[in-house]
């Protein structure tokens, strides 16, 4: 594609002023459109160092309120950013609904950086591009506009910059070690961008390379092109129909229907095994610090369904500096106005720690859907998107535990009659659980689509049989110590120092 390109492609500044005029104003009738509209707008930057990506922002930025824009520029990874998965920290920056984002380097830079270093060959990498893909086809589907810019200047015009700024001492700064050694491997990232562009540019977010040897014809080409995305979705106000998903043969979690609901566990026997376990998980906590290995450990459950008394035995001797528990409600203020996968990403811990979710990402089909909240084609895209959100933290090293905490509606009315009569734990039922039991069938229904679903070889679900809660805790311990065991190196014990002098 490159080569294709003319570098020699100009504007005259008459032309280019008398057209900016138009533009600017179009451009600024486009952002208020779409900040009514909530269509959030994100525009990437990649190209080569030195080829304008600061010129085009700077120019896009004087049409726009800059109340409604964020320009985050994208470095290296951090050793703090090293701890999560690799889209963690682009999830995390995404503007809410009718906001604008531009990203000066963005997801494809780590990979790139990566593939010339390291000399990685293409099916190395199709893996990053698969999770790159992804991603940008989460974010179209849920309503965002994507404008992906390439600026592409010859080696002998990126040379001649280089000079120009070694030479400004105000400006030297940005021709450091790493941007010369970059220079130096043009060749070789030119044969990698070629690849980025055949495995990313797709129908829906397409590359635009943008010859920028003359600024003014970059800072135009670039304006009309963000300007022709954001009318072309305004204009496009019609509701799109989402292709049929189908449905993913996944290893059965088994039917709802066959729950052995009559397990239980004695008194005697449970207080014998509660304290073992517990301190097995401790053990395992340290462990998991020591190997930066992240946990998180997902509960779904019928109302009065036991979450909260699993999650408070499952952390009761964990050290509470390495975990945290996360309950999810509807989504509020900005996570209201953002992707549904995006307070997740946002709550996730950083590598070592465990991450505990008292409801989660499933209530897209589980609440969401019976309710009414999503519209059927968002709540049945869900289920992919779920899939590949999982698989993302899989990737990335992630033990995942999924506990779907089951009771039958005889003994959930039981606890919620239990609850209303009993003043210190009236605060637990509400008249919201009084209806959602009405739609006791509606919810059977979207569980067992939810458990078909998105039960995966690697991202099981768990159904907790739970009329004994003692059961109940014993199996969430022992399945997230079986889940956990079986992702470690467990070090063998070590003899003290005057153990070992003594051959004891």
């Amino acid at each position: 594609m490159l080569d294709t390109i003319d570098l020699n492609a100009s504007v005259k500044k008459k032309d280019f002023e008398r057209a900016l005029e138009d533009l600017d104003t179009r451009l600024g009738e486009a952002q208020r459109s779409l900040r009514k509209s909530g269509v959030p707008v994100l525009i990437v930057f990649e190209g080569w160092d030195a080829a304008g990506k600061g010129t085009a922002i700077g120019r896009l930025a004087q049409a726009f309120d800059p109340r409604g824009f964020t320009v985050h520029h994208i470095h290296p990874v951090s050793e703090p950013e090293s701890f999560y998965p690799p889209m963690h920290r682009f999830w995390t920056r995404l503007p809410i609904r009718g906001n604008i984002a531009i990203f000066n380097h963005s997801w494809y830079r780590q990979v790139l950086d990566e593939a010339v270093d390291k000399q990685r060959l293409v099916p190395q990498l199709r893996k990053a591009y698969e999770r790159i893909r992804v991603f940008e086809r989460q974010l179209m589907d849920d309503g965002a506009v994507i404008v992906k810019f390439f600026l592409h200047i010859s080696k002998g015009e990126q040379s001649k910059r280089f000079k120009e700024l070694a030479r400004d001492p105000v400006y030297s700064w940005k021709v450091g070690e790493q941007e010369q050694q970059r220079r130096r491997q043009y060749d070789l990232y030119e044969g990698y961008i070629e690849e980025m562009f055949r495995e990313t540019s797709t129908p829906q977010a397409p590359w635009i390379v943008v010859p920028a040897t003359d600024k003014r014809y970059l800072s135009l080409k670039t304006a009309e092109t963000v300007l022709a995305a954001m009318e072309k979705a305004l204009a496009n106000d019609k509701i799109k129909a989402t292709p049929q998903i189908p449905r993913v043969d996944n290893p059965k979690t088994g039917s709802l229907d066959t729950v052995d609901l009559s397990l239980a566990v004695n008194k005697e026997e449970y207080n014998k095994r509660l304290p073992e376990l517990q301190e097995e998980l401790r053990r395992l906590q340290h462990i998991c610090y020591l190997q930066r290995k992240p946990v998180a450990i997902v509960f779904e459950g019928w109302d009065a369904g036991g979450k909260g008394g699993a999650i408070r035995r499952l952390t009761w001797n964990l050290d509470p500096r390495g975990y945290a528990v996360i309950p999810f409600g509807a989504p509020e203020g900005e996570e209201a106005h953002k992707h549904y996968l995006w307070r997740f990403w946002h709550a996730l811990q950083k590598a070592g720690h465990f991450t505990i979710f008292d409801r989660s990402w499933y209530g897209r089909v589980l609440v969401e859907r019976v309710e009414g909240f999503a519209p059927p084609q968002a709540w049945q895209r869900a289920y992919r998107e779920i899939n590949e959100f999982e698989a993302d933290l899989l990737d990335s090293g992630v033990v995942l535990c999924k506990f779907w905490m089951h009771v039958s509606k005889d003994e959930q009315l039981r606890r919620f009659e239990a609850r209303a009569k009993t003043p210190e734990k009236q605060w637990k039922i509400t008249d919201e659980d009084w209806r959602n039991r009405e739609k006791w069938d509606r919810y059977w229904e979207a569980v067992s689509d939810m458990l078909d679903q998105n039960s995966t070889p690697d991202a099981p679900w768990t159904i907790v049989e739970g009329d004994n809660k003692r059961h109940a805790r014993l199996k969430v311990l022992s399945v997230t110590i079986e889940r956990i065991r079986a992702s470690l190196e467990i070090p063998a014990p070590r003899p003290f120092p005057d153990e070992k002098q003594s051959g004891k």
